[in-house]
This record gives C-alpha cells, sequence and structure tokens, in this order.
C-alpha cells in the first residue's frame, strides 16, 4: 500500500496498488463484450464532483483567486522583522492558497481525468493546476526560513499569546525540533541546488528498469510464447503448472541479474547520496534523518526486525506446511506463490458487498455506520470499470468536502476488499477533516494505511467466521496468511537489507553486485529457513526493489499491518473500550507525532507487542489451516 504526496500536490491522496495474496486466486466472474461507456453506467455509480465546482468557469475562477492570493502573500517576503500577527497572517494565508489548489483545484481536474484518461481537456486543466501549484510553491518558499531564523523564545512567546496561531502550535514546535538539521541559507540553496543530482540515482533505476529491460519469452504451459512483464510475472509465479513457475522466476530474475553492476552502482549512489545529505543535515546516520520527520526512534525499526526474527519458525512451518501440501520433494523459491487451494468461483455483486461491508464493520459503532451508510449512498465512490477509466483504486481526502474513492468494479472477491480497505482511508480522512483545522488534518505515512488494514482485518474476520463452506474458509485463511508473509515477513527482511547496506556505506564501504547478492541471499536463508532451497536467482531480487530507492520506507508496511491487527483485535475483543480509542484516533489527524496518536487507540510501537500480536495471529491462523486442510483430505 502507498500513499503519494508530492511537494507540488499535498492534497492527502492514498494509491491504493492491490498486493494479492500470493496463495489461490479467486477466479474471476466471466465477462463478455466491451466495457460500458461512462454514460451507460447508472449516475448513483459515480461520483459527483458538483461539490467541488458547478462548473469549469467557477473552477477558473479560483485559480485566478490563487494567483491574486499569492501576489498578496508575496509582500511578507519583504517584511524584516515579523509580529506574532504577521505570522499567523502569513500561515492562514498559505494555508488558504493550499486548501484552494490541493482540496479543490487539482481534484477537480484529476478526478474528472481519471473517469476518462483521454479527455484531453481536463488532461489540461491537472497540468494547468500542477503549473499553478509550482507557482505557489514559488511564492510561499520564503515562508519556513523566515520563521527558523526567529529566536526560539520568540517563536514559542508567538504560539502562545496569539490566538490565532493556536492551530500551528504543533507545526511550529516541530520547526524548533528540526532546527539543528536546517542549515544556513547557503548551505540550504546548495543541498537544494544538489537535489537533481542525488535524485539521479532513482530516475537511473526507474529508466533502467521500465524502458531498457526487455524480458525473454516463456511457455505458458498452454503451448503458446508469451513475452515476461512485471504485470505478467505474477500470474506465471502462482501458475499451478511448476514449470511454468520456475521458467518464469529463472528468466524474470535474470533479466535484472544481466545488469546487476550497473544496478549495484547505481543503488550505491543513491544510498551514498542519503548519507552525504544526513550528514550534511547533521544526522548521527541516514536511518536517523529518515525517521526523524515522523520523531520515529531507532529502537521502533530495530524491534520490528528483533521480533519478527525471533519468530521465524512460525514462517519456517509454514513453508514446510506448503511443501506438504504441494506433495514437493524439494521446495524451492518458486514454488512459495503456489496456490495451495483450487480456484474458488466466488462472485460479489455490489449490492451484496455494500451490505457485507456494513455488517463486518459494524463492530465500529452506530456513527461510523452511519458515515460509511452515507459515503455508499450519496456518491462518494465511482464504482464501475469503464471505458477509459483509470485503473487500480484510491481514495482521496479532501479538506472541506467529503472523501472521493475511485474503483474499477468487477463483481470479484478481491474488489469486495479493495472497497473495505478504501473505506477505511476515506474514514479515517473524513473523522480527521471533520475534527481538526487544516493545519493538523493530514496524518503521517506512518499512519496513513491503519485505518485501511483495519477494516480489512475486520471483513476478513467477519467472512471467515460466517463462512461454512470448507474450500472458501480455506482461501480466507491462507490469503490472510500471505498477507502477513508478504506485509510482515517479507517487508522487514527488506527492512533488514536495508538497514545492513546502509551500515556498511557509513563504514566507508562501496556497495558491489556479489555483496549485495551475498546479504540478500543469506537473509533469504535465514527467513525462509532450512525447508527451501534458495535458488541463485534470488540472490539478485535486491535489484528490482524500487523500495529502496525510497530509503527507509518499507519497514511502515509492516508496522503499519501490526498496529491494525492490535487495534482490530482490540476492536473484537473489547469495543467498548476499543472502540472510542480508535474514534478518538482517526479524528486526531496529524495533531501529534504517530506514535503518540496510536497511543490513543491504544497501540505502543515503541514495544514489540503489537508486532508479536500479529506473528501470534499468524501461527494462530496456520493451526487452523492445518486443521482444516487435514479435515479436507
Amino acid at each position: 500500500m502507498e500513499m503519494n504526496s508530492s511537494t507540488a500536490i499535498t492534497a492527502l491522496m492514498v494509491m491504493i496498488t492491490l498486493l494479492v495474496a500470493a496463495g489461490a486466486a479467486v477466479a474471476a466472474p466471466a465477462l463478455s463484450g466491451e466495457l460500458p461507456a461512462r454514460d451507460q453506467v447508472p449516475v448513483n455509480e459515480t461520483w459527483d464532483l458538483s461539490v467541488l465546482y458547478p462548473d469549469d468557469a467557477a473552477w477558473q475562477a479560483d485559480c485566478d483567486k490563487v494567483r491574486q492570493l499569492c501576489q498578496k502573500i508575496s509582500r511578507y517576503s519583504a517584511v524584516a522583522s515579523w509580529s506574532a500577527g504577521d505570522l499567523a497572517n502569513v500561515l492562514e494565508l498559505r494555508d488558504q492558497i493550499s486548501q484552494l489548489i490541493n482540496e479543490r483545484i487539482y481534484p477537480y481536474a484529476s478526478l474528472h481525468k481519471d473517469e476518462d484518461t483521454s479527455n484531453s481537456h481536463y488532461q489540461a486543466m491537472a497540468g494547468q493546476a500542477q503549473t499553478l501549484s509550482a507557482e505557489a510553491g514559488v511564492a510561499t518558499a520564503f515562508i519556513e526560513p523566515m520563521i527558523n531564523n526567529m529566536p526560539q523564545a520568540q517563536l514559542i512567546s508567538y504560539y502562545q499569546t496569539e490566538p490565532r496561531l493556536k492551530p500551528y502550535k504543533f507545526y511550529l514546535q516541530n520547526i524548533i525540533r528540526l532546527r539543528e538539521h536546517i542549515l544556513p541559507e547557503r548551505e540550504e540553496q546548495l543541498l537544494s541546488r544538489a537535489g537533481e543530482v542525488t535524485a539521479a540515482p532513482a530516475t537511473i533505476f526507474g529508466a533502467l528498469t521500465t524502458a531498457d529491460i526487455r524480458f525473454p519469452a516463456i511457455d505458458d504451459g498452454q503451448g503458446n510464447k508469451v513475452t515476461l512483464s512485471s504485470g505478467r510475472y505474477y500470474t506465471f509465479i502462482t501458475s499451478n503448472d511448476r514449470t511454468v513457475r520456475q521458467q518464469a522466476f529463472t528468466e524474470y530474475q535474470g533479466s535484472y541479474r544481466q545488469y546487476r553492476n550497473t544496478l549495484a552502482a547505481t543503488l550505491d549512489a543513491h544510498v551514498k547520496s542519503e548519507v552525504f545529505v544526513s550528514k550534511s543535515r547533521n544526522y548521527q546516520s541516514a536511518r536517523q534523518m529518515a525517521l526523524s520527520g515522523d520523531n520515529i526512534p531507532p529502537e521502533v525499526y530495530d524491534n520490528l526486525i528483533d521480533t519478527v526474527n525471533a519468530n521465524l519458525p512460525a514462517l519456517h512451518r509454514y513453508v514446510a506446511l506448503k511443501k506438504k501440501l504441494l506433495g514437493l520433494d524439494e521446495m524451492h523459491m518458486y514454488d512459495l506463490y503456489a496456490p495451495l487451494v483450487p480456484d474458488i468461483d466466488w462472485p460479489i455483486e455490489y449490492d451484496q458487498a455494500e451490505a457485507t461491508i456494513l455488517a463486518a464493520l459494524s463492530p465500529l459503532g452506530g456513527d461510523y455506520a452511519g458515515k460509511l451508510k452515507e459515503a455508499l449512498s450519496s456518491r462518494w465512490i465511482d464504482v464501475r470499470e469503464t471505458q477509459n477509466k483509470r485503473t487500480g483504486a484510491y481514495s482521496w481526502g479532501l479538506y472541506g468536502s467529503h472523501p472521493f474513492i475511485l474503483l474499477n468494479w468487477n463483481n470479484r472477491l478481491n474488489d469486495l476488499s479493495t472497497l473495505a480497505h478504501e473505506l477505511g482511508h476515506a474514514m479515517h480522512s473524513y473523522y480527521s477533516n471533520t475534527s481538526q483545522p487544516f493545519a493538523t488534518a493530514g496524518y503521517a505515512t506512518f499512519t496513513a494505511e491503519t485505518a485501511s488494514t483495519v477494516n480489512e482485518n475486520l471483513l476478513s474476520e467477519y467472512l471467515i467466521a460466517h463462512t461454512d463452506d470448507r474450500q472458501k474458509k480455506l482461501y480466507l485463511i491462507n490469503q490472510k496468511l500471505e498477507d502477513i508473509r508478504a506485509t510482515l515477513f517479507r517487508q522487514t527482511m527488506f527492512a533488514e537489507f536495508e538497514r545492513e547496506i546502509y551500515r556498511y556505506v557509513e563504514a566507508g564501504n562501496t556497495l558491489t553486485a556479489d555483496y549485495l547478492d551475498k546479504i540478500y541471499h543469506d537473509l533469504n536463508v535465514k527467513y525462509f529457513g532450512p525447508g527451501i532451497v534458495v535458488d541463485s536467482p534470488i540472490d539478485c531480487e535486491w535489484s528490482r526493489i524500487p523500495h529502496f530507492y525510497r530509503f527507509f520506507y518499507v519497514y511502515q508496511y509492516a508496522t503499519g499491518l501490526s498496529a491494525a491487527t492490535a487495534i482490530s483485535t482490540a476492536i473484537l475483543n473489547n469495543p467498548a473500550e476499543a472502540v472510542p480509542r480508535y474514534i478518538e484516533f482517526l479524528k486526531s489527524g496529524g495533531s501529534d507525532y504517530p506514535l503518540n496518536l496510536l497511543k490513543k487507540a491504544g497501540v505502543d510501537m515503541t514495544t514489540p507487542a503489537p508486532v508479536q500480536l500479529t506473528l501470534d495471529k499468524f501461527s494462530q491462523l496456520l493451526d487452523e489451516f492445518a486443521r482444516l486442510s487435514e479435515t479436507a483430505g
């Protein structure tokens, strides 16, 4: 799961890439004919963007208003010394500009564009909005340097005495906290100018892996030669045909392996660029810099790795069970994704999904249920897959308006899980935006996936509890096992790999392909245990992981799942206490640091407890899956 936000467009837009469980795939219902045009879909299954603007002319009027506000705010750059009132004026003006661009202008154009990606009119409007955002960024660039140059005692006095600065207290305190890492103006300018250079390794990685690498064709098991691609790889690696899995695994990893030295040099350059910036900003390490924005202590990162490492026997047991159920004499890395449950025909109509969601999330209480019903009935959601519509799914929370959700519904069980997930994001945004001032409404990446995963967990528990069919129950349990394997075990392995390579570079070494292959190989041996052959093609898998170019980011997938598991477990076991705490967390937005906000929900991520709880859940599910499998046999 990924939360996208750029410095240019800071609207809260949660973009979800569905990581489908690597167990059995649910068979999609048969589809025939062309996709419907948008005007063929019932109006109540489309979102209503008129709540943002009644027409394009009103949109253009706000674009003109932003330019006027930019001229107004720019005048404060010439004021030598700000009073408390000046500071309040500047921050309120900046918020006004930001709300217009990020909560109205850009979303209106972008959401229309996503309805029909071939619509050049809204493509142009979205481009105009991005240009306007860049202009606003230039006009407001002076603000934080001016604040940072103000004496600390003066800043504290200002937010203590000026009522209009009360919503900005946390923001100003955070600037004070990070002040030692802000450099003198000349040095900040140099680092800024170096930004394009330090970003080059990620750019090169993207160009090489998406544009230049060519994948071979393999036999699809039906006698057809099909060219591999990143999108098709998952289909092949989850095939029931072991020969197809092995061929796909070998050829796909091999396509990256031929560039291993170039990709090692690229990753080395990226790591060294982050180390350079962290040292320039007076951090002890690149990891400290990465975690400092959300005020996360390194112990949270280390606790995650240590706790997962202590529970690796559970993953080894899962691998052994998979080997047994697949009837293999020898388990290989390309067998990890083989389906354990036969394809299940489980179509779900959208109205049926709505009822299931409401039932599954009913433990969250009447107020939550009321807003869910509003979301489902008041055109917050663009439901159907239509011609030229953007693929995938996302939730976009907007301050001053209700959230919007994009789906591409095709009557599959995975669509049901997606709906629950996106509604979790939407409800988090709704509660935050209606409870917080704009300055503290946006929540951090560290907590962004919590609400969505809580919803998924509650849905999963509901479906398992209300499914009598053994095969369906096996599928649901295996899907949950695979979610935890892929999100907690695998992402923690990535986090451990990342920790090791940064330590290596910070000790004065250079990353080489041989070194990276060895580190990655040894981690796979440790994580997956003695019951699997760690085939050599997996050694260079590091070379194709894009998240390594977002340094110290992946651990948040694992911590997010753990926090959500702790919350959903508490909601089911003790709703009277847990639900109010959770709703208070949703309402808190970004009013405090993520760890403090999660404590409101009863989760202390500074301890191993939430991670251990999730790992215990994995073991319990594994026991249940083994029992049901034996009964089925």
